[in-house]
């Protein structure tokens, strides 16, 4: 009965670790090939109507500068086409590789109760999201 409970163990912790060492870089690359299709696309709808940057550029060297736009106004005008917003969704969703990665990693050491590393890397996910929220207040 031991030697059962021992192989459920094992089973288990196993198949934790094949999570974490195979579908984290497949969620990763996942990720990253989806950024890359949204900012190809943003392009794509740029090269198509250059106009819009051009008078984006000139009303800036006016001096009339663009106030920040909420995250629901970038999906709402990346929604209507707009490439500007396209991009930079496509520039939010790569933000998520690293953002992803540290995570994964900071519940792996967590896992692992290796906790000098789950220090480091709770240091490096807590830099990214006070970077991502003052990002988005300034």
């Amino acid at each position: 009965m031991a030697r059962v409970v021992g192989d459920l163990k094992m089973s288990r912790s196993a198949d934790e670790d094949r999570i974490l060492r195979v579908w984290t870089p497949m969620l990763l690359r996942t990720i990253l090939i989806v950024a890359t299709a949204i900012l190809i696309l943003g392009l794509g709808l740029a090269i198509r109507s250059p106009d819009a940057y051009v008078t984006r550029y000139r009303s800036i060297e006016a001096g009339h500068f663009h106030p920040p736009e909420t995250l629901r106004q970038e999906f709402s005008a990346s929604m209507r086409g707009n490439p500007h917003s396209v991009m930079t969704v496509g520039l939010l969703v790569l933000t998520l590789v690293p953002l992803g990665r540290v995570a994964f990693c900071f519940l792996f050491f967590l896992k692992e109760r290796d906790y000098a590393y789950v220090g480091f890397t709770a240091y490096v996910l807590i830099g990214l999201l006070v970077g991502i929220m003052l990002g988005n207040i300034g």
